[in-house]
């Protein structure tokens, strides 16, 4: 890390008169900072260390001013350190720079230059977003890691199944909460050799992401009332309304229910010119966990196991409309109004009622 000289010192002292605007570059291990005054002059520019302490050595001491920096690995905890100093953070949505990201000269300094002067100029053009909080990213990481662990178990079962075909063998009974070294007594007893490693591995996985669910239960009972609320759903269970609740985490962030659906992805895009209105795929922006447990919420809605009720009904009647790709879309479209549907239960607090736009319409008493 470059130190700071003893100018660059100095002139830290004579911020406190002017209204600072300063774009921030974060890298892994180093980042560059800008630093304009009310004219828009460049006064500063210097790299630091992306550690707490060389942040809090830099922008401890500086007047409040307005810091703007990309999404990225490393501006959520940024962010709030910058915020508990007392400055005013802008996190700028890294897709929707396009003139950093697709800049020809791409460079850290020029970066932390061009966050700085869109966010002088007008901080709407960084599409600002919101971090959650320390709390809902640590009960959030214990969701993310089970997946983690998920998507390895499934990597090894996978692994193990294709060793076997290869051989001229079938492992059977691959259902990941039951499969272990027993699995691979009919096999032969090369293969047995070869897998009863591979399949022990798997059975440790299963273990652990088992401790996962009973601690993601813990967090949803002691800390989360909601999640009841939202499970009243049928299709949706503790996994899936936590997840949600957490990469929400302020419901009041949302003018209308239906923003969450843009929020998650799952609206789909929109190209209009003049006559011209094409169809186009999702979004898939925002967070792709959450949207992907949407989606398995809908296929158990819509399947031969969900229970009736409105929005079932109203998806196999969107599917039935055929076409090659129709069950896909009703999926979609459905695991689109589930978000819609469990915000509202998170806002209003109404109990569920599964049939509500199926009942009849009361009829006026007669006179």
């Amino acid at each position: 890390m470059k130190k700071i000289s003893t100018a660059a010192a100095k002139q830290t002292k004579n911020f406190r008169e002017h209204k600072l605007t300063i774009g921030l570059d974060l890298g892994d291990r180093s980042s560059w900072y800008c630093v304009l005054d009310e004219a828009g002059e460049v006064v500063l520019e210097q790299r630091l260390g992306t550690t707490p302490k060389a942040l809090k050595e830099v922008f401890e001491d500086m007047p409040r001013s307005r810091i703007a920096l990309e999404t990225g690995m490393h501006s959520p905890w940024v962010s709030r350190l910058l915020s508990v100093l007392g400055q005013e953070v802008i996190v700028a949505h890294a897709r929707n720079v396009r003139l950093i990201g697709e800049s020809r000269k791409k460079d850290d300094r020029l970066d932390a230059r061009t966050l700085a002067r869109l966010a002088r100029i007008d901080p709407q053009w960084l599409c600002p977003v919101k971090h959650r909080s320390a709390k809902a990213q640590a009960d959030l990481t214990v969701i993310r890691a089970r997946a983690g662990l998920v998507r390895s178990r499934t990597a090894l079962i996978n692994t193990a199944r294709g060793l076997t075909k290869s051989y001229g063998e079938r492992l059977r009974g691959c259902n990941p909460r039951n499969l272990n070294p027993e699995k691979a007594q009919g096999l032969s007893p090369e293969l047995q050799a070869a897998l009863e490693p591979l399949l022990s591995a798997i059975e440790s996985l299963r273990e652990r992401i088992y401790e996962y669910n009973q601690r993601i239960e813990k967090i949803a009972r002691e800390s989360y009332p909601q999640v009841a609320r939202l499970e009243q759903v049928k299709g949706v269970g503790t996994l899936i309304a936590l997840t949600y609740l957490l990469t929400l985490e302020d419901p009041h962030r949302f003018r209308k229910s239906r923003d969450v659906g843009c929020y998650v992805g799952l609206q789909p895009g929109r190209r209009n010119s003049g006559q011209s209105e094409p169809q186009m795929h999702i979004s898939k922006e925002g967070d792709p966990y959450l949207r992907t447990l949407l989606v398995q919420g809908a296929h158990h809605i819509l399947g031969p196991f969900g229970a009736d009720s409105d929005l079932r009904r109203w998806g196999l009647k969107l599917a039935e409309r055929g076409g090659k790709n129709g069950k896909k879309r009703a999926v979609i479209a459905t695991a689109r109004k589930l978000a819609v549907l469990l915000h509202r239960l998170w806002v209003s607090g109404e109990a569920y009622e599964p049939l509500r736009n199926s009942h009849p319409a009361a009829m006026p008493a007669a006179a």
